[in-house]
């Protein structure tokens, strides 16, 4: 392996989250207008390019490859890409390959996610109530992800569920969803709405809900017990002892995350975001296209890269205002 990757706060960057596709089946009104204007497949890395990209950030550390959207899997032939990925896997360089996935897909290719080396899956869903689903995810269905999700149970795949926080929409289904993925043996994370992307009429204030007082709300009804545990990411644990599950609280609001970061953002199109609640961006597909030979170029342009990565974000809504925005959408870097 090369020297690792070490930012300027001298943070070792082992985390990296490659979103494979712009486009997705659903709409989420949080992360994409109903409208969208998708990239055209020129820009997008081929299989092949995000193959060459993985590896070399591999090569240089990284230990767990995190696959994102869009929605992955409607990307065309991705399985190629995770079963290429397997030898990383294999010869122990790469601790972990995952995925976060909206579960409309999981049906057709648990199994073969599986064979992949994909152990654990992070399925992203706001609500239990059939018609509150489809209005927050606008094209979604949810008894599809409910296939999906069953489907990779049984495959053998953990599943975790990821969930955005909005007040006065699911605000009322605390419990409920929390005891629904302690019957099903499933861990469950909260996250903060976060200001990224001009989503038309969305008051992101307005749909703000601390996590905090989330949190306060569950220790109303259960014993929390705070964990130490982490799992490469941002979230925060408890073990809910009346049930035995995990709670992640994702904060990037209430509280600032970014004294661990251990992780940087591919997108689709290679450019490396060094932050998620930043503008500034690296330019990776043109020293993989321009020198196709040459993996030193590349290497050379992601080292510089990490060199620029801030010491964090800026978002925050305590002055009754949305600041620290970033204008691009959610889809557009990785979920």
């Amino acid at each position: 392996m090369s020297a690792p990757l070490i930012d300027p706060f001298q943070r070792p960057i082992s985390y990296l989250r490659v979103s494979v596709t712009d486009r997705c089946d659903f709409r989420c009104v949080y992360c994409m207008s109903e409208d969208m204007t998708f990239l055209p497949k020129k820009d997008l890395l081929t299989l092949e390019e995000l193959d060459r990209m993985c590896s070399t950030f591999i090569r240089l550390g990284v230990e767990k490859l995190r696959i994102t959207g869009g929605e992955p899997l409607v990307r065309r032939n991705i399985l190629s890409f995770f079963h290429a990925m397997k030898r990383h896997l294999d010869s122990g360089a790469l601790k972990e390959l995952t995925l976060t996935t909206n579960g409309s897909q999981l049906a057709r290719f648990a199994d073969e996610l599986v064979t992949a080396g994909v152990r654990r899956v992070n399925v992203s869903m706001d609500t239990l109530d059939e018609d509150k689903f489809a209005k927050i995810t606008r094209w979604g269905r949810l008894p599809q992800v409910m296939a999906g999700i069953e489907a990779a149970q049984a495959a053998g795949l953990k599943i975790k569920i990821n969930a955005v926080a909005l007040k006065g929409f699911n605000e009322d289904e605390l419990f409920t969803m929390t005891e629904w993925c302690a019957a099903r043996d499933m861990d469950l994370t909260w996250i903060e709405v976060m200001p990224m992307g001009d989503i038309g009429n969305e008051d992101r204030l307005g749909q703000y809900w601390k996590l905090t007082d989330l949190r306060a709300r569950l220790a109303e009804r259960y014993t929390l017990t705070d964990l130490p545990d982490r799992t490469g990411g941002p979230a925060r644990y408890v073990r809910i002892e009346e049930t035995g599950q995990r709670i992640g609280f994702i904060t990037p609001l209430t509280h600032n995350f970014c004294e661990s970061c251990n992780r940087v953002r591919l997108t689709c199109t290679g450019e490396l975001f060094m932050c998620l609640g930043q503008e500034d961006n690296a330019d990776l597909r043109a020293a993989l296209r321009n020198h196709p030979d040459d993996d030193g170029k590349l290497e050379e342009a992601i080292r510089a890269a990490i060199a620029l990565k801030p010491k964090g974000h800026d978002f925050d809504y305590s002055r009754q205002s949305v600041d620290g925005r970033v204008s691009r959408h959610m889809s557009h870097t990785g979920g």
